[in-house]
């Protein structure tokens, strides 16, 4: 089980529609970030962490609401800064049916309930928000619940744009209700089984 995800990122204003402004998140910009802790009966306590969340977001000042996607490409993701440890960490997400690089956790969400946003007061929020892993939605169909602070920085605050930086926490997400780990990928459930025996 992941003890928590925490999610912490910068929205920056693009060129806006009549009815909501468009934000977005470059992944490249170093500006966000996605860590988490996966704890699980078999097989070992693990810290991921990436610094490469990209997302496109519609925010309605009016009714405060937000629909967008979030994603994090899974070979951005380090598992306890160690190649070998990111490795098995991508064949467990992939169950080594797809390639890494084509697979990431996305998140796409909708009329998500921000609230009124100003400068130096966070506005609490929480949402429902359906996730995958690799394409796979949760095997029961459900959602995760996200908790977290939204706090707008008007032009010249953080650069020449309106932003709006992102801070949330998923609680509980289940890892095998997404079926990571090793006992989903061909080969590994053996390998962890010896393992154990050996110590």
């Amino acid at each position: 089980m992941n003890r928590a995800a925490a999610l912490t990122f910068l929205l920056l204003a693009v060129p806006a529609s009549a009815l909501a402004e468009d934000f977005s998140v470059n992944p490249q910009a170093g500006n966000s970030g996605f860590s988490a802790v996966f704890d699980a009966a078999l097989g070992e306590r693990i810290n991921a962490v990436s610094s490469s969340v990209g997302c496109q977001v519609s925010f309605d000042e009016m009714s405060g609401l937000a629909s967008g996607r979030c994603s994090v490409p899974l070979t951005s993701i380090k598992v306890d800064s160690d190649e070998t440890k990111s490795g098995h960490f991508h064949d467990w997400a992939t169950n080594k049916k797809s390639e890494p690089t084509a697979c990431a956790i996305e998140a796409v969400f909708s009329g998500v309930k921000l609230g009124t946003l100003a400068p130096e007061r966070p506005a609490a929020f929480t949402a429902q928000i359906p996730f995958t892993v690799c394409g796979r939605a949760r095997a029961d169909g459900g959602q995760e619940k996200l908790t977290g602070t939204a706090l707008l920085f008007p032009p010249g605050a953080y650069g020449d744009k309106k932003t709006i930086r992102i801070r949330a926490t998923i609680a509980g997400f289940d890892r095998d209700a997404y079926r990571i780990g090793p006992r989903y990928t061909e080969g590994w459930l053996a390998k962890v089984q010896t393992l154990a025996k050996v110590k």
